[in-house]
C-alpha cells in the first residue's frame, strides 16, 4: 500500500496522475540529485519494474531533457545479465522518465554499511562482474561516468551483480562542482577537471568503489566536493595492502592500477580487469585434500607421533643424566630433538612427493591458507576486542619487566647470612604477583592475537618455506631414488580433469590399442607440465607488466606485451590439444574414430609440447633483454 507520506507528495501525486492507466506507482525507493526513484506495477504486463524519474527543474531545460533523452535511448539498448535493463524511456505531462527492470536486492553501498567490508572472495566476484558489464557497455560505445557503489545492485537469491544508470550522469548534466558531472567521491582526475572521458574512467571509478567495497572507507574525502576533486587530481590514493589487511597481494595490486591518475597507466581495458580478476579467483580455488592435509595436519608436529619421539628424547635424557651427567643428558635432549624434527621433516617431504607436489606447491598452500584464514578472522574484529588486545599487550610488558626488576632487586639485597626480613619478602611477593598477572594477561593477548591471525599457519608457513624445508626435500628426493613421480594432483582443474580422463579411457582400451598409442600417457603427461609452466610464466610476465604501468609505452613493455600473448596462445593451443586427445580417446571407444587419427592428433600433441619447449627455452631472451638498462631501447623478441 503507498504510504501516506508518499500519497501527500505533490511530485508522487502529479507523476502518478501523468501516468495512470499504464504504470502504478507503488512507493518511493530512493531520491538523489539525479532524481528520484520510484517502484511501480505495469499494468499491462503485470509485473514489477523501477521508474526513474528526471528532476522537474532538470526536465524544464530542453538541451538537457533531450540530451538525457538520447543517452537513456541508447543505453536502453544494453543487453546483459550484470546490465539492469531499461524497458522504455518516454515523457509524459512534462516529466521525462525511464522505466528499468525491478532488482529485489540492495546497493553495494547499502550491503557495506549493513554488514561490513566485502570479504576478498566476494569482492573478486562483485568485480569482475562489474568489469564484465563495462566492457560490454564500452564495446557498445557507452561509456557509465557515475560507477560507484549506489549504482551496483545484489540481487537477492541469486547474488547477481548489476549495474544501473549507463551515461544518465551526463545526460543529467549532475553538477557537484564547476559543472563537472558525475559524484565527487568517485571522479577520475580526467573527470574532475573537465577532460575527456572514455572507459579507463569507469575503470578509475571501479577503483575507488573496490576501494570502498574492500576497505568500508573512501580513499578520498573532503568537507567539500572541490576538496575531494582536488585530492583526486593532485594526491595519490592510499594502497588496500596496509598492514593487518585481509586483501590479497594481487587485488591490492589490481585496485592500485584502477587507481593510477595517469588513464594509460590503468588496465587497458574492463576485459582485462575481468581477465585479471579471474586469475586472483583462479589462484583463491580450494586446495587439493593432499595438500590441505598437509597445511592443516600433514605437515605440522602437533600428533601422537611427536609426543613419542619428545617422550622417548625425556626418557633418553632423564637415564643419561642419572648414568653420566647433566652435560651428557643436555646434549642427548638437544641432538634427539634435533634428529626427531628432521626425521619428520624428511618423512613429511617424502609422502608429499610421492603424492605428486614439491616444495613448489606447498609454497602457494601455505599462502593460500594464510589468506583464508585472514579473511576469516578479519570479520571477527572489533573496535573493542582490538582495545582489550592493546591493553593487555601493554599490561603483559609491564608486569613482566616489573618483576624481572623486582626480582633483580630482591638478588642483589638479600642477605644469606640472616634471615630474610619484611621488605625483602615484600619485594619478592611483589615480583611473583607480578610474573603471575603477566602469565595471566599475556595468555589473555595470545587468544585475542589468535583470533585476529593464525599463529600455527604462520610458524609453520615460514617453516616450511625457508631453508631447512629445502634440504628436507632435498633428502627426500634422495630417499625416492630414481622412482618416477605421479602426476600432481596440482589446483589447475581445467588440465587435471583431462589428464585424468584421457589416463581412464586410454587404461580401458584393448591390449592391441594400447600398445598403438602407448605414447598417450606420456604426451599428456607433459602438456600437464606444459600447462603448469606457462601459467607460472603467464603470472610471472602479468607481474612484470604491472611493475612497468609508469612506462607503458617503453620497448621494455613492448617485448613483455609480446611475451604475453605468446604465452597465451601456447597455453590455449595446449588446453585444447588435451582435450583434442580426451575426445580423440572417446569417439575411438565409440567407434567413431580409427586408430590412425588418433596417432595423428597425438603427433599434433606431441607437436604442440615442442613449441612450447621453444618458447620456454626462448623467455631467457626476453629476460636478459630486460635486464638491460632501462636508457636501452628495446624490442620484442623476433624484432628487427
Amino acid at each position: 500500500m503507498t504510504q501516506l507520506t508518499e500519497s501527500a507528495d505533490p511530485l508522487f501525486l502529479a507523476f502518478q496522475l501523468a501516468l495512470a492507466g499504464r504504470y502504478s506507482i507503488d512507493r518511493e525507493l530512493g531520491r538523489g540529485g539525479m532524481g528520484v526513484v520510484y517502484l511501480a506495477r505495469e499494468v499491462h504486463l503485470d509485473r514489477l519494474v523501477a521508474i526513474k524519474l528526471l528532476p522537474p527543474s532538470l526536465a524544464a531545460r530542453p538541451g538537457l531533457r533531450d540530451r538525457f533523452l538520447r543517452e537513456a535511448q541508447l543505453a536502453a539498448k544494453l543487453s546483459h545479465p550484470n546490465v539492469i535493463p531499461i524497458h522504455s524511456v518516454g515523457e509524459a505531462d512534462g516529466f521525462v522518465y525511464f522505466v528499468m527492470a525491478f532488482v529485489d536486492g540492495e546497493t553495494l553501498s547499502q550491503r557495506v554499511q549493513s554488514r561490513g567490508p566485502l570479504s576478498p572472495t566476494d569482492g573478486i566476484r562483485l568485480l569482475r562482474e562489474v568489469a564484465w558489464a563495462l566492457g560490454y557497455a564500452h564495446g557498445q560505445g557507452v561509456v557509465h561516468r557515475d560507477v560507484k557503489p549506489d549504482n551496483i545492485l545484489i540481487e537477492h537469491g541469486t547474488g547477481r551483480t548489476m549495474v544501473a544508470d549507463f551515461g544518465i550522469a551526463a545526460a543529467t548534466g549532475d553538477a557537484s562542482a564547476d559543472d563537472v558531472s558525475g559524484t565527487p567521491e568517485f571522479m577520475s582526475p580526467e573527470q574532475a577537471v573537465g577532460g575527456d572521458v572514455d572507459a579507463r574512467s569507469d575503470l578509475y571509478a571501479l577503483g575507488v568503489t573496490a576501494f570502498y567495497a574492500l576497505s568500508g572507507r573512501l580513499p578520498f574525502t573532503g568537507e567539500t566536493p572541490a576538496q575531494i576533486l582536488a585530492r583526486h587530481v593532485t594526491e595519490k590514493a592510499p594502497t588496500l595492502r596496509a598492514p593487518g589487511s585481509t586483501v590479497p597481494r594481487k587485488l591490492a595490486q589490481l585496485v592500485d592500477r584502477c587507481l593510477a591518475k595517469d588513464p594509460a597507466h590503468r588496465p587497458s581495458s574492463a576485459e582485462e580487469l575481468a581477465q585479471q580478476l579471474g586469475l586472483a579467483i583462479e589462484s583463491r580455488r580450494e586446495l587439493p585434500a593432499a595438500l590441505r592435509a598437509f597445511v592443516k595436519r600433514n605437515g605440522r608436529m602437533d600428533g601422537g607421533g611427536t609426543l613419542l619421539a619428545l617422550s622417548t628424547v625425556v626418557v633418553a635424557s632423564v637415564a643419561t643424566a642419572k648414568l653420566i651427567g647433566l652435560a651428557a643428558a643436555s646434549l642427548v635432549f638437544m641432538g634427539g630433538g634435533a634428529v626427531a624434527v628432521a626425521t619428520f621433516a624428511v618423512t613429511a617431504a617424502k609422502r608429499l612427493l610421492d603424492q605428486g607436489f614439491t616444495q613448489a606447491d606447498v609454497v602457494p598452500a601455505f599462502r593460500a591458507e594464510q589468506d583464508s584464514s585472514r579473511e576469516e578472522r578479519g570479520t571477527q574484529l572489533s573496535r573493542a576486542r582490538r582495545i582489550a588486545e592493546h591493553v593487555l599487550r601493554v599490561t603483559t610488558r609491564l608486569m613482566l619487566s616489573t618483576s624481572v626488576v623486582l626480582l633483580l632487586i630482591a638478588a642483589i639485597t638479600i642477605d644469606t647470612s640472616a634471615v630474610a626480613n619484611a621488605p625483602q619478602l615484600t619485594v619478592c611477593l611483589l615480583a611473583f604477583v607480578g610474573l603471575a598477572t603477566a602469565i595471566v594477561t599475556g595468555t589473555g593477548y595470545l587468544a585475542l592475537l589468535q583470533m585476529r591471525r593464525d599463529v600455527d599457519v604462520e610458524f609453520w608457513t615460514a617453516a616450511w618455506t625457508g631453508r631447512a624445508a629445502k634440504w628436507a626435500f632435498a633428502m627426500a628426493k634422495r630417499l625416492r631414488g630414481a622412482k618416477p613421480a605421479p602426476p600432481a594432483m596440482t589446483h589447475r582443474a581445467t588440465e587435471l580433469s583431462l589428464g585424468l580422463a584421457a589416463e581412464q579411457l586410454f587404461d580401458s582400451l584393448p591390449k592391441s590399442s594400447r600398445e598403438v598409442l602407448g605414447d598417450v600417457p606420456a604426451v599428456m603427461r607433459r602438456l600437464q607440465e606444459d600447462v603448469r609452466r606457462l601459467r607460472q610464466r603467464q603470472g610471472h610476465v602479468q607481474e612484470l607488466l604491472d611493475g612497468m604501468a609508469a612506462t607503458p609505452d617503453s620497448g621494455a613493455c613492448a617485448a613483455v606485451q609480446s611475451e604475453r600473448d605468446a604465452v597465451r596462445e601456447r597455453l590455449r593451443e595446449t588446453v585444447g590439444a588435451m582435450e583434442t586427445l580426451r575426445l580423440s580417446l572417446l569417439r575411438l571407444h565409440a567407434g567413431s574414430l580409427s586408430l590412425e587419427a588418433v596417432t595423428t592428433h597425438l603427433d599434433l600433441a606431441a607437436a604442440v609440447s615442442e613449441d612450447v619447449e621453444r618458447l620456454i627455452a626462448a623467455q631467457g631472451e626476453v629476460d636478459a633483454l630486460l635486464r638491460l638498462p632501462s636508457s636501452l631501447q628495446l624490442t620484442p623478441v623476433g624484432g628487427d
